[in-house]
């Protein structure tokens, strides 16, 4: 290569390298432009997503809603079939007459009053020949959690559920995540009485929300019937009362949970130990739970003629007395 060459291409190299340095200068120009727009996005992004937060409140932690699969199936037959030996066993357990609140008082009920298990006279409430029992609750409610094992325990003496599946109440009301079940989605089937179950609301508020001026998320309605008889028996402040609600044929009717049974008697238990209790008869949540069923068994087969033998026995037929 000649000299002429070599100083030809010093020139040539040189451009080049100032070229590329140049480039390079533009490229981390740009490198930097990107990464002060990108900071800004993502400073607008929190600020905007701090402020939904805080609109829609800290979602609470939400709890397990219970077992499935076989261990639903195992825990459904337990509570489903609690034996007759255990009930007898138990009778009214821990479920006194004496805090029941007789008929006469019903007429000026409120939430404020104490829970109340009573006679009344109204007309016969049936579906399809039989007599009807209603339920109005909510799955959010701890007392309806409670309630709704003896009422399990209770029903399935006359007929079948299929399609039960737990529930725990509202992890941030009273008695949080009481271990429960939902009738919603669920089926009974008895040739002595039919069963009709609201369950109003789900067991969390709108978007999750821990807020108490915000709504749990709505779920079923009653029909204006269903909500004529729970205004009439349970009038509280013109809309309906405390909740559970349980009218038996319009003959018995259960507002809140038994006392003293209820959501306490169920804190910090499993599905599981709460079935198992419920075949033990001297434990508390038996002397409850199982105490309550039988009450309920009682004011059925007053309407049911003392049908079946196997629910209406002799123990219950003493507690149809006291009602």
């Amino acid at each position: 290569m000649g000299k002429a060459s070599r100083t030809k291409q010093a020139p040539d190299r040189r451009a080049r390298v100032a070229a590329q340095r140049a480039a390079a200068r533009r490229a981390e120009q740009r490198r930097r432009l990107y990464l002060a727009g990108g900071s800004i996005v993502v400073v607008i992004l929190v600020v905007v997503g701090f402020v939904i937060f805080k609109g829609n409140g800290s979602p609470p932690k939400q709890a397990s809603n219970g077992p499935t699969g076989a261990a639903l199936a195992s825990v459904t037959k337990d509570v489903t079939g609690v034996p007759t030996s255990v009930l007898n066993k138990v009778g009214g357990g821990s479920i006194s007459s004496s805090n029941f609140i007789p008929a006469s008082q019903i007429a000026g009920a409120s939430q404020s009053d104490s829970p109340y298990f009573a006679s009344v006279n109204g007309s016969p409430l049936t579906s399809g020949g039989k007599p009807e029992v209603l339920y109005v609750g909510a799955e959010y409610c701890p007392f309806c959690g409670a309630e709704r094992w003896a009422m399990i325990t209770a029903l399935s003496r006359f007929g079948t559920f299929s399609g039960l599946t737990t529930i725990h109440s509202s992890s941030s009301d009273a008695y949080p995540n009481t271990p429960s079940w939902t009738f919603y989605g669920s089926t009974y089937t008895s040739k002595y009485i039919n069963f009709t179950s609201v369950e109003e609301t789900k067991n969390y508020r709108q978007g999750n929300s821990s807020s108490s001026s915000v709504a749990y998320v709505t779920l079923q309605t009653p029909t204006n019937a269903e909500q004529a008889l729970v205004e009439k028996w349970d009038p509280g402040t013109g809309d309906g009362g405390a909740i559970p609600f349980i009218d038996i044929g319009n003959k018995y009717v259960q507002v809140g949970d038994l006392n003293t049974y209820g959501p306490q008697d169920l804190q910090g238990k499993s599905w599981s130990q709460v079935a198992t209790a419920m075949s033990q008869p001297s434990s508390a949540i038996a002397q409850g739970a199982d105490g309550s069923a039988n009450y309920m068994t009682a004011a059925i087969c007053k309407l049911t003629n003392n049908q079946p033998g196997s629910a209406c026995t002799s123990v219950v037929k003493s507690l149809e007395a006291k009602l």
